[in-house]
Formats: structure tokens, C-alpha cells, sequence
């Protein structure tokens, strides 16, 4: 049997950051690409499951994991060919990139951060190259992936519980990826779930086709779209709840006024309506205080004794973990970018259209072949 393909272990802010390219999409969608298939591997689905998710080759997932296990997130990004030699010999480029990653203090210098003038300075001085010009050092700086960046603070996961609540949350993906057969008492249906919002009545910011300007205009030219400015926004919000059903690869959606316990329990309450009752199902979730239950209240603990579900939870700060937040972003992009719905009810039936053109072309394999053409990963 041949050897599964898995990426390395990665830690909470590896996974924040897969999870901001993905939602973002912007950028290079290669790098988009590379990132969800690195992320999917995180989150324990198979090699083979990645490539039908992802419309590739298994082949090409397997090489994307290795890549990412050698060299960390700059494998995610391609690297283009051409144009002339480089100026500096590889062994001159990983010193001066070692040099400006450091601080100025560890080389005995009174002060607390490189300029390109200091930094130039100082690579001459030390003999590291005979001269480099200002404009050269940021070039070949950025060329290397250094840039100057503002220091940003981080956090990680203090769950106590981490290892325990990961390991059961990949189990369960393993069981709704066939890789694992359940065993008595066991959920035989996966839901992840997890709320969007909030939904505003704002004109959103997006993008679409139009014609380009430039200096000579044609006068009967139709004028370029515009976004709406709102000064107040008196119509409140609403708040999707999602589920996304891993064996089905089907997604749930239902629209609320609030985001509570009582909203939370009835949606779970409909995802325990679609199958049988003798059929156990889990729900993966994140620690947003209504899902969780407490001394005081245990309202989701006894209702899931009742109802023969197990509410698994995410370790604290790892919603990255839950495999939904990927289906948000083409949520967001083909429901909310560029659109100035003028009521909530307007809004609400673009986002349930959304969700069954969504379901229906799950698995229509017309659509899988244009995905595949235009597969650029």
C-alpha cells in the first residue's frame, strides 16, 4: 500500500495564514490554489480527495505538499524565469539576506533598523560585496522575499484541551473521507458549521467588466459603474447560518435576525431533521460562546444526549481547522462583491439562490472539465 502523502505539522498561525490567502483571492491564483490544497491536507482529507476538490491531478497535489514541507509558504508562490544573469553569485545573495533579516544591535551598530543606505553601507564595508547600489539592494531584496514590514503581534492557541479536540476533529474528517470505518457509536455523518456575517445593507466593493478609460474617450462611451455612499445604515444586519455536509459535499444555509443559542440549537436542530434518528451525526464547530455550554446553562449538551449528536469543537483560535471557512469565499464573492441589494429579503434570496446553483453544480461534470481548462495551479 503506498505511503500517504500528508503535509508537516503545522502550527495555529501557519494555518491563520493558509486561511487569509484563501479568503482573500486576491493575488496570484496559483498561490491560491496551492494554499487550499495545503490547507485541505491540514485538515486531513486525502491526496485524492484534494485533487477532485480542487480539480487537478493527484499527482500534482503531492507535489504541491512536498514542496510546501521543504520550503514553508515560499513554495506557494511561482517563481518566474527570464531575463538577464543576476548580478550576485547565490552565496552573496543568501548573506545579504541573512544581513537585512538581522537587527543592526547584533553587529555592534547604534541603531534599531537597516535602511537601504546603512544596510548598502555596511555589505560593503564587511566585504560581503565589492559595491550595490540602493535601488539594487531593494531589488534584490525583494527578489529574495524580504521586505520592509511593520512587527505585528501573534498569538496561539492556549486551549489546554488542543491535541485531544485536533485529533478528533481530523478522526471525524477521516470518517466522512472513507478513510477510517466508524465504529459502533460512531457519527456516520459530518457536518462543519460555523455562522457569516454580519450582513450589511452597504453597497460592497467588488469587481466587474467595463469598458477601459484612458486619454482619448469615446464620447458615447456608457460612464463607468460607481459604489453608492451610505452615511447610515438604519435597516440592521442578519447572520447566516452554515452548515457544510462533508459526505454529501453539500452546503446548508439558513438567514437569522440574531446570533444566539436559541438560533444556534434550532439550525442544529434542522441538520438533525435530514437524516434518520437512529443515525448519529457530529458537528464541527468553533468556541463562539452560544455553541458551547456551561454550569449554568447546558441547553447544547442536553439537546445533543437527546438527539444523538456530537457537538466536536475546534481547540481555541483554530477555526482554520474547520473545513466551511473555505466555502465562504466563493460565498462572498458571487453573492456580496459589487452588489447594493436594497433590503435584506433581496439579499437573503441572492445568497439561498447562491447555495442551490451551488449544490446542483456540485458534481456536474460539464463544470469540472471548464474548471479543469482553466486550472492553472
Amino acid at each position: 500500500m503506498a505511503e500517504r502523502v500528508r503535509v508537516r505539522e503545522i502550527d495555529d498561525d501557519e494555518g491563520r495564514r493558509l486561511l487569509r490567502i484563501i479568503r482573500r483571492g486576491s493575488g496570484s491564483v496559483v498561490t491560491w490554489r496551492r494554499a487550499q490544497m495545503v490547507l485541505l491536507s491540514a485538515q486531513g482529507m486525502p491526496v485524492a480527495k484534494i485533487a477532485e476538490v480542487t480539480f487537478t491531478s493527484p499527482d500534482r497535489v503531492r507535489d504541491v505538499i512536498h514542496d510546501f514541507n521543504a520550503d514553508g509558504f515560499q513554495a506557494l508562490y511561482p517563481k518566474y524565469k527570464g531575463g538577464r544573469p543576476r548580478t550576485f553569485t547565490l552565496p552573496e545573495r543568501r548573506e545579504i539576506k541573512k544581513i537585512s533579516k538581522s537587527r543592526p544591535a547584533e553587529h555592534g551598530l547604534p541603531f534599531s533598523a537597516w535602511s537601504l543606505a546603512k544596510l548598502a553601507d555596511f555589505l560593503v564595508a564587511e566585504g560581503v560585496v565589492d559595491d550595490i547600489s540602493h535601488e539594487g539592494l531593494r531589488v534584490l531584496l525583494r527578489e529574495e522575499g524580504v521586505s520592509f514590514q511593520r512587527l505585528k503581534t501573534w498569538k496561539t492557541s492556549k486551549d489546554p484541551d488542543y491535541a485531544a479536540k485536533k485529533a478528533r476533529v481530523e478522526h471525524l474528517y477521516a470518517i466522512a473521507d472513507g478513510e477510517v470505518i466508524p465504529e459502533d457509536g460512531e457519527p456516520g455523518v459530518i457536518f462543519c458549521m460555523d455562522e457569516f456575517g454580519p450582513l450589511n445593507l452597504q453597497p460592497h466593493p467588488g469587481h466587474q467588466w467595463a469598458e477601459r478609460g484612458g486619454k482619448h474617450k469615446d464620447p458615447t462611451r456608457e460612464p463607468r459603474p460607481r459604489r453608492r455612499v451610505t452615511y447610515t445604515r438604519p435597516h440592521g444586519v442578519r447572520h447566516l447560518f452554515a452548515a457544510y455536509d462533508l459526505g454529501k459535499d453539500k452546503l446548508y444555509g439558513h438567514i437569522k435576525e440574531t446570533k444566539n443559542q436559541s438560533k444556534f440549537l434550532e439550525f442544529c436542530r434542522y441538520l438533525r431533521s435530514l437524516y434518520p434518528a437512529d443515525v448519529r451525526i457530529a458537528v464541527v464547530c468553533d468556541n463562539f460562546s452560544p455553541h458551547l455550554t456551561t454550569k449554568r446553562c447546558r441547553r447544547v449538551a442536553d439537546w445533543a444526549a437527546a438527539s444523538n449528536v456530537e457537538i466536536a469543537y475546534t481547540p481555541t483560535n483554530s477555526s482554520w481547522l474547520n473545513r466551511i471557512e473555505a466555502q465562504f469565499t466563493a460565498l462572498r464573492y458571487f453573492t456580496l462583491d459589487g452588489t447594493d441589494h436594497a433590503s435584506h429579503k433581496e439579499q437573503g434570496s441572492m445568497i439561498r439562490r447562491y447555495i442551490i446553483w451551488r449544490n446542483k453544480n456540485a458534481q456536474d461534470e460539464h463544470l469540472r472539465e471548464a474548471v479543469n481548462r482553466a486550472n492553472v495551479a
